[in-house]
């Protein structure tokens, strides 16, 4: 086992959550370590530099462990904000039953958020900033519930049952909003609940982001493969030099979507700190993995 401090250039496109030229960059590498034991060794010095050098509240050890697939459906990001109580549910599967066009057939989430006292126009700028372009859905729908009667214009589809249903599945409460987000492809419909989950909670908004806190969370099980939209070809998802969980078997029996990788970032407050991987250290399986 060997670690670094060293000056780096960014080789990669700008972007406004990393540092621009050139930075210094804490690397560790081990030898004949599994995937828990680099995430342990990670955990120890990360929380051990920020209680020296920040009074902020950190989250205690162990970091939680967050499966890829669980963050795109819960947070809508892959490195997601933990401050943000806000929650996304999954409704596909109870609007298959409902009679409203626009969600039949497609994946659906729900975020449930308190917004009472909140004026017409928040919820016009709410829809507003759906539709923009940084987000691009074709509307924002919600049910308010008031004195147990659903008010808001998707209320007229549910039945009495169908309501009673959505409460138990959301778990939403008297005076609570539950804002409906859909698009045609999973994907799409993951980032873009992401993305209202962030307004909801911002500072302008709800203002639901605690300032006094790192919240740390290591998200793992990123998927080895995805199909290119554009040629429909499969591709590498990140590192195509990770080890494929399931090894070559995994590689010679499953769909290759469906193929995970011994992948991790380490995610702080919505920002990914640092990313790693169990390299590929198997020529087969590397042959195959390219295959």
């Amino acid at each position: 086992r060997y670690f670094q401090i060293a000056p780096c250039f960014r080789d990669e496109d700008a972007r406004q959550d990393r540092s621009p030229g050139e930075f210094y960059q804490l690397d560790f590498e081990m030898a004949f370590a599994t995937q828990e034991e680099v995430l342990d060794v990670c955990e120890d010095v990360i929380y051990d530099t920020f209680k020296k050098f920040s009074d902020k509240k950190i989250t205690p050890k162990p970091f939680r462990r967050i499966t890829y697939a669980e963050a795109m459906m819960k947070y809508g990001s892959d490195k997601p904000d933990l401050r943000n109580p806000l929650i996304i549910c999954d409704l596909t599967e109870f609007f298959a039953d409902v009679e409203f066009p626009a969600f039949r057939g497609k994946p659906v989430r729900g975020i449930v958020a308190d917004c009472q006292g909140k004026s017409k126009k928040f919820f016009e700028d709410s829809l507003k900033y759906a539709t923009s372009g940084e987000v691009g859905l074709g509307g924002l729908g919600y049910i308010t519930l008031k004195e147990g009667v659903f008010a808001g214009p998707i209320a007229k589809f549910l039945s009495d049952a169908q309501k009673k249903e959505v409460i138990d599945i959301t778990g939403v409460k008297e005076g609570e909003t539950l804002f409906f987000i859909c698009d045609d492809k999973k994907n799409d419909t993951e980032k873009k609940a992401g993305h209202i989950r962030t307004w909801l909670a911002g500072k302008n908004q709800l203002d639901l982001i605690r300032d006094d806190a790192f919240e740390f969370c290591f998200v793992v099980d990123f998927p080895m493969y995805e199909r290119d939209e554009i040629t429909d070809k499969i591709i590498f998802t990140h590192n195509p030099f990770s080890m494929p969980q399931g090894g070559l078997e995994a590689l010679q029996t499953m769909d290759p979507t469906e193929i995970l990788a011994y992948q991790y970032d380490l995610v702080c407050n919505g920002i990914e700190l640092a990313s790693g991987a169990v390299r590929n250290h198997s020529t087969e399986i590397m042959r195959k993995a390219f295959e």
